[in-house]
């Protein structure tokens, strides 16, 4: 290795080291707000915090790594070029390629490793962190309750005023609130001066054992004018148990879907899934096809007809069934008509809906293979944007660089999101909706490394004045040629 790839290729790896710790540390400062519910007041100890972090931190990878090469390229081009050292070189006949070069298989060899940390390493992560959650809270039950405020889970909204035992198992002065149907509020409270969580490791469910309390529901009535008596039920018991479902504890929106385990997987796992989850969508299609047909009753009336009762039937020709029948009959077999068509349409509407989820799980999946693929191909396209653009701008630091970076990166994050969304609900191909952010952008670093190659500026701003100063040079002169009024 020459003394100039070897300079080059220190300067950046600085830069890049320096900027993924911070990025890094931003990032897992964000998942620790992300998950401050879950971590804070619930008596856990910093090894299992650390280890909660540890698990949940490599999924960061795929928005940190490519940013940080953005950026860390930006950055050491622009000191570069600031510092006239490209002028040096260009002068000495090493052209803007030929820096590159040692730069470029380096982020090749990247870009291969983070294809394979996203193929291997962030699907384990994600599998001990959903499986660690669930731990949590089934050795620790008491984690999901909070003193002193209402706990939401599940269908209930629970709030103790103190906590004690080794699990903290053991609560006094509760408060539950359950929930009713959407729209409709809290209609059942239940008060217990103490009680106790009762769990089993192995089973999903969790106990509440509640003593000495009193149940409220509030009675709302069909009737409008009864409504303002606000009638209510209360009863006092000395012994009460409530069922709680623990896998609707720890959950965060949008964030983890335990059914959902296309994140947990590698290429050749989501290949396999793929290959069975289509098999099966189109046994459900074909399915379906056939009730509906068997229960429209068709196939009955393709039976063959003798050769008497088709001469019968064009000589008396009936222009409508109905009309063979009498009133009651024909009341009859309209009932018939829209009691089958109703239960039709409920059977479509159901069968639709559960289509579309499997089709959206299989669109997941799609998307979840493309993203190993996309994460390699980033890490190349931001150094081939970041670094034309840093010899370009010619500025270094932590200034210019970082507002360049930054709407970038939004720009390439927001399309992503926004291709994936679409993907998901079967809008565009997975295909697509993976890779849009990466064709968006690729014309653009093909274009910086162009401008940068050829020295031409970021924006060629004679293209745009040129014009406008012509136009008003022509202007003053035919005002300076008017003739003069004598």
């Amino acid at each position: 290795m020459k003394i100039l790839d070897r300079y080059l290729l220190t300067t950046f790896l600085q830069t890049l080291g320096t900027v993924f710790i911070i990025l890094y540390f931003i990032f897992i400062l964000q998942a620790v707000w992300l998950f401050i519910a879950e971590l804070a007041g619930k008596d856990l100890d910093i090894l299992l915090v650390a280890k909660f972090l540890l698990f949940y931190s490599p999924k960061m990878i795929p928005l940190v790594l490519p940013l940080s090469i953005l950026l860390a390229s930006i950055m050491s081009f622009g000191n570069l070029a600031e510092n006239y050292e490209f002028a040096a070189m260009k002068s000495s006949g090493i052209s803007l390629q030929r820096a590159m070069k040692t730069l470029t298989f380096f982020i090749l060899f990247l870009s291969v490793i983070a294809f394979v940390f996203a193929n291997n390493v962030i699907p384990a992560a994600e599998y001990k962190f959903i499986n660690l959650r669930r731990d949590i809270v089934q050795t620790k039950p008491a984690m999901a309750i909070a003193e002193g405020q209402f706990s939401d889970i599940g269908e209930y909204n629970i709030k103790v005023d103190k906590k004690s035992g080794e699990k903290g198992e053991k609560l006094e002065n509760i408060t539950i609130h359950k929930k009713g149907l959407q729209g409709t509020g809290s209609n059942v409270v239940i008060k217990a001066k103490n009680g106790i969580l009762v769990n089993n490791e192995e089973s999903s469910m969790l106990q509440m054992i509640l003593y000495d309390g009193n149940y409220y529901e509030n009675i709302i009535p069909k009737k409008y004018e009864e409504r303002k008596k606000v009638p209510f039920i209360k009863a006092a018991f000395k012994k009460d148990i409530i069922n709680i479902d623990l896998s609707k504890l720890n959950t965060v929106d949008d964030e983890v879907d335990i059914t959902n385990t296309n994140t947990m997987l590698n290429v050749s796992e989501l290949t396999y899934t793929l290959d069975s989850l289509h098999k099966n969508f189109d046994k459900d299609i074909v399915s379906f096809a056939d009730n509906s047909y068997q229960r429209t009753g068709i196939t009955t009336f393709g039976k063959p007809n003798t050769d008497s009762k088709k001469d019968s039937i064009k000589k008396n020709p009936v222009p409508d069934l109905l009309s063979l029948a009498n009133d009651k009959e024909k009341a009859q077999i309209l009932n018939v008509a829209t009691s089958n068509f109703s239960s039709s349409k409920y059977t479509i509407e159901g069968t639709k809906t559960d289509i579309e989820a499997k089709q959206k799980n299989i669109n997941n999946h799609w998307l979840a293979l493309y993203e190993k693929f996309v994460i390699a191909y980033a890490c190349i396209l931001m150094f081939f944007i970041g670094a034309p653009l840093g010899a370009i701008i010619r500025k270094g630091g932590l200034g210019l660089p970082i507002v360049f970076a930054t709407l970038i990166f939004i720009s390439f994050h927001f399309i992503n999101t926004f291709g994936k969304k679409l993907a998901q609900e079967n809008g565009i191909p997975a295909f697509l909706g993976s890779w849009m952010s990466s064709f968006v952008l690729t014309p653009l670093a093909i274009l910086l490394t162009y401008r940068a190659t050829n020295d031409i500026g970021l924006i060629n701003m004679d293209a745009i004045l040129t014009p406008i100063q012509n136009g008003f040079k022509k202007l003053f002169r035919i005002k300076n040629n008017k003739p003069k009024n004598v």
